[in-house]
């Protein structure tokens, strides 16, 4: 499967089989569709493919062009680089089979927040039930849990979540102190980490947290006007959220030298020109930064709808090209959803699955329920089990170790597949009412962002050779 685009003057084409990327020049740009299917029917005689393909060809090209074109893409054909078959098709059969350990759990350590965030899945943080904070003893329960259910896994992940957790801070410290103390007759070790509205931090959360947490998440939208519209204190207080977060996340960045961390945002049809609060951002101080668009339903007056995609395609594109120009100057940052491994990525597993969610990750209620993972906390369909007895529904389990790339029609001929690995379940599942479908609108905002990500590292890879010359 090839995959071929222009971006930022470069003809970028890719071999999704393979994962190879290739800029070419126009001919060999225009001549790879033309041999693909000489190819795949079989022909390999590079006489042969140029006679056809000169007589195919839209463009006025001199022979000889295209003969040295032919050759060069057979070249890569036949170095496993171009026209790569599908190796993983079959290894999705066994995947039911396949033996998982939960190495990583997302504890919801607060069931109800400060703020009233008009797009909150979690319904100001109550998850369609009750308010609640976890008590110790729950969350201790999960961390044995999480040990006895881990295998030989040493590295285990667990997620402080809201609602807003600092609401619970007292149990997150104790939390911590636990985990540490049973790491080592365990052979184990635990990478904690935080996300945060902020409003509650302080200068003894920041010491605890930059010692003891391995990631921090920090909730900001962008600009001012478009945060405070989105994430307005409950209780209709017309005071700033962002006025009181922004110097706290400033002095986060900071103090953990702008590494470990992100400043995670949300954006919706109310600012399609998103790429302005990730520059606002930027120009706050942040360095690492992750806007993402909204998932909400059509009813929603701030959902995505169909009509803003191809706005928010292009704004994607001129972030890019804005980040180009700030790197030149000294002003780089990392956006998160631009961010992708060429030389190799994630297993095979993790490319064709995804996030690990119902098999190798988990959530937790304050009550100790587990559910695949937070998106579908409250819905008691998902319901797996709880932390005393473990898993009791491995039927669920079961179903989302069959969720993947080649379990979705949508993705079988995505030239992304390999990159989103299949998207997010909790999206499929409430845009369609089943897990192994696709949210189309983050679809296509993701095959942008693949494209955009693909461009930046082709532009760094020419940077870096110029200053070699």
């Amino acid at each position: 499967m090839i995959h071929q685009y222009k971006s930022n003057g470069y003809n970028i084409v890719m071999d999704v089989n393979s994962g190879s990327v290739h800029v070419v020049d126009d001919i060999v740009y225009e001549m790879i569709p033309l041999v693909e299917p000489l190819v795949n029917e079989g022909i390999k005689d590079a006489s042969t493919i140029s006679a056809a393909v000169l007589n195919l060809t839209s463009k006025s090209y001199p022979e000889e062009e295209v003969r040295e074109a032919v050759d060069e893409v057979l070249a890569l054909e036949q170095a496993g680089q171009l026209f790569a078959p599908d190796i993983y098709e079959n290894y999705v059969f066994d995947f039911k089979k396949r033996q998982t350990v939960v190495k990583a759990l997302c504890l919801h350590i607060a069931h109800d927040c400060n703020l009233g965030c008009k797009y909150c899945f979690a319904e100001e943080g109550e998850y369609h039930g009750r308010r609640a904070l976890m008590s110790f003893e729950v969350g201790k329960a999960a961390l044995d849990f999480l040990v006895a259910n881990s295998g030989n896994r040493v590295n285990l992940e667990v997620d402080f979540f809201g609602g807003e957790p600092l609401m619970n801070w007292d149990v997150v410290k104790r939390l911590v102190e636990y985990g540490r103390s049973i790491e080592e007759a365990h052979h184990k070790k635990f990478r904690f980490t935080l996300t945060t509205n902020g409003v509650l931090l302080n200068d003894e959360i920041l010491e605890f947290a930059n010692r003891e947490m391995a990631n921090v998440v920090l909730s900001i939208d962008g600009r001012k006007e478009i945060h405070d519209k989105m994430r307005p204190f409950r209780g209709g207080s017309t005071r700033s959220s962002y006025d009181v977060i922004v110097p706290k996340f400033q002095k986060v960045a900071e103090s953990r030298g702008q590494m470990n961390y992100y400043v995670r945002g949300t954006y919706t049809h109310n600012n399609l020109d998103f790429a302005e609060d990730v520059l606002h951002l930027a120009d706050l101080g942040f360095k690492q930064i992750s806007v993402e668009p909204v998932v909400a339903q059509p009813t929603d007056d701030y959902a995505i709808t169909e009509a803003d995609v191809p706005i928010l395609q292009a704004e994607y594109d001129k972030l890019a090209l804005a980040m180009l120009q700030r790197k030149k100057e000294g002003h780089a940052f990392n956006f998160f959803h631009f961010m992708i491994d060429l030389s190799g990525g994630p297993c095979v597993a993790k490319r064709l699955s995804g996030c690990g969610s119902g098999t190798e990750y988990l959530a937790v209620t304050p009550w100790g329920d587990l559910y695949p993972c937070h998106q579908f906390v409250g819905n008691e369909e998902f319901l797996m089990g709880n932390v005393e007895e473990g898993i009791v529904r491995e039927d669920i389990r079961d179903a989302f170790k069959c969720c993947n790339v080649y379990a979705k029609d949508k993705c079988k001929k995505c030239f992304a597949k390999f990159y989103c690995s299949g998207g997010c379940a909790a999206n499929s599942y409430n845009f369609h009412g089943n897990i192994n479908d696709a949210y189309d609108v983050g679809c296509e905002l993701q095959r942008k962002r693949i494209e955009c990500a693909i461009m930046l590292k082709v532009a760094e890879m020419y940077e870096e050779e110029a200053a070699t010359e």
